[in-house]
């Protein structure tokens, strides 16, 4: 197991500065959607589910990726130039900022002036094996007359963002929709293919009593639940909203029996609490002959540069190539292990439903180069021209630049689905 190394009670408090300021962006991006919203789509409205059709699975398909003989989290990141690109990988990247409409400005980092684009061009090769190449219309196939539903915080949202740009292109324009009701985000592809892919805002995965102050329900989660209940797909994620101090103010009704009984909890305790309620809602509500259910591990972070380059005082801004392992895995301290092995626990201990642990950290860790730095947002408005002269207290090394990272994630997402359809 890799060891972290340990933060000083000064670094703690950056962090928690850092992460506080920057998630902030997740609820005022959310509360902008509001004001976005045009309509409001009939979102009950049942799926006429077409009969499942038979997809053509290529020999790459077949022979390329097995989870039983293949861990897709271990490899190295290769570049991927338009000479490198065989017939048994993907292009890099698998769409432009220009070509997808569905991008909200914290993530198109080129339009805001990122001048570099290498971070784009980056392919995840595990070892042992190839990922499918990714094929859009095969995807929407995959899941035809499915909703496809991702839960989680603002990093969650982009994984789905970044999931309805890789498919969007297979859609006929007249097919293809996209609907704003917070807390819910909605791209519907119609035609024949009838799927829905949705985000679902739920920072703690629990039902929260507020937000901006971290006052969740360690205990409650059927309100949340009432929307996830009819998914075919679901893919939950929860960090970095936990992690904004060493405690959180959360009720428990099981041992204190009234809302007004708020304690405050450690995190690991209140993580570990969060996560066995989600556990018991999906032994409750899923059916496992007809529901898949994935969890992604952590985000990281890169919020100090002397991690990767011993002796520095920066952060992830300018950061224009992944980090080189050194003959050993890299693990920042922006990952939590504690973390890591609670939910691992937790799912380990499900019995009637299996959830895909799709453990996204390490691959990750490496990509000190693909946040959005001083090329995003902040309180819903791109930063000033004194914000991102100044990257030390400005810049988010939290959230990724799309075209990047999450595409690979979704493309391992994608191996999964199909690896599941195959079999």
């Amino acid at each position: 197991m890799i060891q972290p190394t340990l933060l000083q009670p000064a670094d703690r408090r950056l962090a928690a500065a850092a992460i506080s300021s920057i998630l902030i962006l997740g609820s005022a991006r959310l509360l902008l959607d509001i004001f976005k919203t045009n309509h409001q789509p009939h979102l009950s409205t049942i799926h006429n589910k077409p009969s499942p059709q038979p997809i053509f699975l290529s020999p790459a398909d077949r022979r390329s990726f097995s989870p039983a003989k293949c861990n897709p989290f271990e490899g190295q990141w290769v570049w991927n130039d338009d000479h490198n690109v065989t017939s048994s990988s993907s292009p890099s990247p698998l769409y432009t900022e220009d070509s997808c409409p569905y991008l909200v400005k914290q993530t198109t980092c080129q339009r805001n002036g990122r001048p570099d684009g290498a971070y784009q061009r980056w392919r995840w090769k595990p070892a042992g094996c190839e990922l499918p190449p990714f094929e859009a219309a095969k995807m929407l196939d995959v899941v035809r007359g499915k909703r496809v539903m991702f839960v989680g915080d603002s990093v969650m949202r982009s994984q789905f963002e970044s999931m309805v740009c890789m498919v969007q292109a297979a859609v006929p324009r007249g097919a293809r929709s996209f609907d704003r009701v917070p807390p819910r985000k909605v791209f519907r592809a119609g035609g024949e293919w009838d799927v829905t892919l949705e985000y679902y805002w739920a920072p703690f995965i629990v039902d929260n009593h507020t937000v901006h102050k971290r006052l969740v329900s360690l205990d409650a989660i059927d309100k949340h639940g009432a929307t996830w209940k009819e998914a075919d797909v679901l893919v939950f994620e929860s960090y970095v909203w936990w992690m904004h101090k060493p405690f959180i103010n959360a009720t428990n009704y099981d041992r204190y029996g009234s809302p007004e009984n708020i304690r405050e909890y450690d995190v690991a305790t209140a993580y570990k609490v969060a996560m066995e309620t989600w556990a018991n809602w999906l032994e409750a509500n899923i059916n496992p002959r007809r529901q898949s259910v994935f969890f992604m591990s952590m985000s990281p972070t890169h919020l100090w540069s002397w991690e990767w380059r011993p002796g520095s005082d920066g952060n992830c801004f300018n950061e224009t190539y992944p980090v080189e392992p050194a003959g050993r895995p890299y693990w920042g301290t922006g990952s939590n292990l504690q973390i890591m092995n609670i939910i691992g626990d937790v799912i380990g201990r499900l019995r009637r439903v299996k959830v895909t642990f799709m453990n996204i950290t390490q691959l990750s860790e490496y990509r000190k180069d693909g946040h959005t730095t001083v090329y995003g947002e902040r309180k819903g408005k791109l930063l000033t021209g004194e914000q991102r002269s100044d990257p030390k207290n400005f810049a988010d090394c939290i959230h990724w630049c799309l075209p990047g990272v999450p595409d690979t994630w979704n493309h391992i997402l994608y191996a999964y689905l199909l690896h599941s359809y195959r079999s």
